[in-house]
């Protein structure tokens, strides 16, 4: 029986999703450790060189993108990167600052002395900076914007998405349904319940056993603290109806064809199988998956000289060598060292091939591993250039 061949590995054609004006948002999701950020930068990069006009947002709380663009910080507010930009291109960044966000949608959704009475609660101020599920809230949030404000003022043609490091990269996904359970939930409709019934009218919509509820959390709670909630989830009630909505308008967005995701990767087995979850859950909410990118892949400067055959030359060499022979020094080493970056190289290309067979028709682009970390602008255009076309 003939064996059967490896499938062709369809190549990511960067350019052509970079190129492409339909195309108004691109999201690079991954595992942390894999070179995500820079990614997420370098295709800004690229897409600016390319006459786009493009914002970067970073969700991932790590300094490493103001510090390749050449910034000193980033914050809620998209910063232009000076020299990045041809052709009427241009290069913005922002890192997600998910408290600020939160203010924003406050003051933006209220009047300003609810707003100055939301945003001086006690809870609110704890919700905001820490409860479960915030920052991918607000990111979806934040996305929102930014795509409105492109559309409503031409800032830009192109929002890149950087996600935050680990599987929780595509928990924005599930924000609207998310927001929607905590809105809808025993808890919450308890504590709204005075707020929505009004003075005396409190008595007739909560029953005994509600009460003594109420009772038993003042108990546990506090009563300050209970009031501080009620408040809190009263303004929620009145107020987030929106902001539930706008998140499915975004996350319809995401389903799109002005919406591409780029999954990034290491060429090492852990993280091509977090890859291969992030693509299959992609498929499994319909989302336009453009490809994958796996970075750092071992290149070698003499591909036709196998590991195996420059660790013989090597032993030959030094069973050749006398003592004070210079062959016994910098030849057999080199040899050597050839002969580990080869066994990695092929170790690289058997994960990846192994991938591209679990997956077959998903498009592949590869970045080859470099010798020092990409740090500055002129690292994140090699990296373009290499998922690019030239």
């Amino acid at each position: 029986m003939p064996r059967a061949s490896s499938p062709t590995p369809v190549t990511l054609d960067v350019d052509t999703l970079l190129a492409d004006r339909g195309t108004g948002i691109i999201v690079c999701c991954g595992s942390g450790g894999v070179g995500k950020t820079t990614t997420a930068a370098a295709l800004g990069v690229r897409a600016a060189e390319a006459g786009r006009r493009v914002v970067v947002l970073t969700i991932d709380p790590a300094r490493r993108l103001a510090q390749s663009l050449g910034l000193t910080e980033l914050d809620n507010t998209p910063r232009p990167v000076e020299g990045v930009g041809r052709d009427g291109g241009s290069l913005d960044a922002m890192m997600l600052d998910m408290k600020r966000t939160f203010d924003e949608v406050v003051e933006a959704h209220s009047t300003p002395d609810k707003a100055a009475q939301i945003l001086a609660n006690p809870f609110y101020q704890a919700v905001s900076s820490s409860f479960a599920g915030t920052q991918e809230y607000m990111a979806m949030e934040k996305l929102g914007q930014l795509r409105a404000e492109a559309e409503r003022e031409g800032t830009w043609d192109l929002v890149v998405v950087d996600t935050p490091p680990s599987r929780s990269a595509l928990d924005f996904l599930d924000a609207p349904k998310r927001l929607g359970s905590f809105l809808d939930g025993r808890f919450i409709r308890l504590l709204t319940a005075p707020a929505r019934a009004g003075g005396r009218a409190y008595l007739k919509v909560f029953s005994v056993g509600a009460t003594v509820t109420a009772a038993a959390l003042t108990k546990v709670l506090g009563g300050a603290f209970l009031t501080d909630v009620q408040t809190f989830v009263a303004a929620l009630d009145t107020m987030f109806g929106g902001f539930r909505e706008r998140a499915d308008v975004t996350y319809a967005l995401l389903k799109e064809d002005v919406t591409a995701f780029v999954v990034v990767a290491s060429p090492e087995r852990d993280a091509l199988r977090e890859a291969a979850y992030f693509v299959d859950r992609l498929a499994g909410e319909g989302m336009p998956l453009a490809g994958v990118v796996v970075n750092r892949m071992q290149a070698l400067a003499a591909p036709a000289l196998s590991g195996g055959r420059a660790a013989a030359a090597a032993e030959q060499l030094e069973d050749a060598a006398t003592a004070d022979d210079d062959l016994a020094g910098l030849t057999p080493a080199l040899l050597r060292l050839h002969a580990d970056l080869a066994d990695v190289a092929t170790r690289h290309q058997a994960h990846v091939s192994r991938f591209v067979a679990g997956h077959p028709g998903v498009p592949v682009a590869t970045v080859p591993a470099s010798a020092t970390d990409i740090h500055d602008l002129d690292g994140l255009r090699e990296v373009g250039a290499a998922l690019g076309t030239g």
